[in-house]
């Protein structure tokens, strides 16, 4: 197979048997996994929904058509899809500038931002463009999901001490209502969050596998209802409609529709660079294959029916996918399962859910989004690239301050700015011969010194592009000119894999310059696109090109015999 061939395009590849690597033996352990999944899911759906500025009915419908599709769709036999605090915030953070949340309006926007995120998976899928969620490096993303949730966890604080603040506001704003509310704090609300905070916390280190969310839930409820506190002050969920999601469509104008797009955009591109890497991760970890394009054509499916069914946007779970995969899940039953745990719960216990305390829904969201605050991240990349650190802590600023999609943006510049910065220093290197004839020519020589008498072959580790053309040039004359009696220059270009026109121009300039200065030009190991590619632009006519950098040597060395022609055979 030619090189050329290894990139040749594959379209998505037809399903495979749902629910793979399920079998008699271990459908016992998946569906425990499921009701495992349930606990967890449940309490912090409604939470994130709340998050969102929507009813708790959206986070729990979000649970059971859009999972039972994905499930059947998707390709990693263990990432779990979900609302989650990202893609809640981002929702809150995009349609509070457009409507009142919790308005039918708000609803309807979330509905329609769901399935215009949903649409744009399935054209990502289609058209293959998973590899634009590679702009969104480590530091970006750590930096935009942690200031997400610092946002997020002023909220949560807000309920966990009882004071009313504006959840659809400001970072600025709510962290001011959070302060100017400190005095109206209810006691009862903060003993009720801390023991829940204390009970999940020391929980979680005495056994990982207790749902500890559901329990401190259901205790705080029981303690709330007996005992009457919600006469005193203390918050509650409220009265949770009762019944199945039901199909629905969100009837807006087109205006309303475009000024979605910016969002729908942004939870596409945060889901699908961390979705399509946790799935890789894990199927490298337990030994199956997965597919990115089927993968987005799941996440595509699931937003799409979470917004035909009063559901919100679905994003990937890190948090969830680890629970079970600790659980020894390794298909997807367990989404199924909790799908029809959540039925069930709609069905016939939403009456249970009208007591909640917010306190405790505050603390059991806020410790759920504490690690996505990054501040082992952060700290790493402090030792590791303070440039990088600098990315992540700009785009936490910017996502804080500025917003959510304002930060998006920001975090793409600062991925091309990443880009350009590293793209324009490519490693350059006079390489230097040894006393070794059947050796590669492989390591730097000293400035100023010549591969061979007369002989200087330079390698370029990049493509050659806007960004590094003049680099190069600079970077050849400079070779040439600090090294005596050079005749001969010969191009390295096995690691060049593209050329493009402000490349190919900074390329141009530099052969009049050689031709001026006296110096031939000459090439080696290039790859046949890029010999098509150079003819394409006239930087190769009747240059010689030689297979390896020995046979350059041998050729064109002025203290050696000549041993070879110049191979131009391309």
């Amino acid at each position: 197979m030619r090189r050329s061939d290894i990139r040749s395009s594959h379209p998505i590849p037809r399903l495979s048997r749902p629910l793979a690597g399920l079998t008699w033996r271990n459908a016992a352990t998946e569906t425990i996994a499921g009701v495992t999944l349930l606990a967890i899911a449940v309490p912090l759906n409604i939470g994130y929904a709340q998050i969102a500025g929507l009813p708790p009915t959206a986070g729990l419908y979000a649970l059971v058509v859009p999972a039972i599709i994905y499930a059947l769709v998707v390709s990693s036999r263990q990432l779990v899809a979900s609302p989650d605090a990202a893609a809640a915030a981002l929702v809150a953070s995009s349609i509070g500038g457009l409507a009142v949340a919790g308005s039918a309006d708000y609803v309807t926007m979330a509905l329609a931002q769901a399935i215009i995120s949903g649409v744009l998976f399935v054209l990502a899928a289609v058209f293959k463009l998973g590899f634009l969620a590679n702009f969104l490096s480590k530091p970006i993303l750590v930096g935009f999901v942690g200031g997400l949730a610092l946002d997020i966890l002023v909220s949560q604080l807000a309920k966990m001490l009882g004071v009313k603040i504006d959840s659809g506001g400001e970072f600025v704003e709510k962290v001011a209502g959070l302060i100017g509310g400190l005095p109206t704090l209810n006691g009862w609300s903060v003993l009720i969050a801390a023991v829940a905070v204390a009970v999940l916390v020391v929980g979680r280190r005495i056994a990982r596998a207790v749902p500890w969310a559901l329990i401190v839930l259901i205790a705080a409820t029981v303690i709330v209802v007996a005992t009457g506190l919600e006469q005193e002050g203390v918050a509650v969920l409220g009265p949770v409609e009762a019944g199945p999601p039901t199909l629905t469509w969100p009837i807006l104008d087109w205006g309303t529709w475009l000024a979605l797009i910016p969002s729908g955009i942004a939870l596409t591109m945060v889901t699908m660079a961390e979705g399509l890497l946790v799935a890789r991760s894990y199927g490298e970890k337990r030994g199956y294959s997965t597919s990115p394009n089927r993968d987005l054509l799941a996440f595509g499916a699931a937003n799409i029916t979470s917004g035909a069914t009063g559901g919100f946007a679905v994003g990937s779970s890190t948090s969830r996918t680890a629970a079970m995969d600790q659980a020894g899940s390794r298909t997807q039953l367990p989404s199924l399962v909790a799908a029809v745990g959540t039925l069930l719960l709609l069905l016939f216990g939403t009456g249970l859910l009208e007591h909640i305390p917010s306190p405790a829904i505050g603390a059991i969201v806020g410790i759920a989004i504490l690690p996505l605050l990054g501040v082992a991240d952060f700290r790493q990349l402090w030792k590791q690239d303070r440039f990088e650190f600098v990315i992540g802590a700009v785009c936490f600023l910017a996502t804080l301050f500025i917003g959510a999609i304002p930060g998006i943006v920001i975090a793409f510049v600062l991925a091309l700015i990443n880009l350009a910065k590293r793209a324009s220093s490519p490693a350059i290197d006079v390489l230097a011969a040894d006393d070794e004839p059947g050796s590669s020519l492989l390591d730097p020589a000293p400035t100023g010194t010549a591969t061979a008498p007369g002989v200087i072959v330079i390698r370029l580790a990049a493509p050659l592009f806007f960004a590094n053309g003049s680099v190069f040039s600079d970077a050849v004359k400079r070779a040439v000119s600090t090294t005596p009696d050079v005749q001969h220059v010969v191009l390295d270009l096995e690691a060049v894999t593209d050329i493009d026109v402000t490349g190919a121009e900074a390329f141009e300039s530099l052969i009049h310059w050689l031709a001026t200065e006296r110096v031939q030009i000459a090439y080696s190991r290039p790859r046949q696109q890029i010999v098509d590619r150079m003819r394409a632009l006239g930087l190769l006519t009747d240059e010689p090109v030689y297979r390896t950098n020995r046979e350059a040597l041998a050729a064109l060395s002025t203290s050696s015999a000549v041993t070879g022609q110049p191979d131009t055979k391309e």
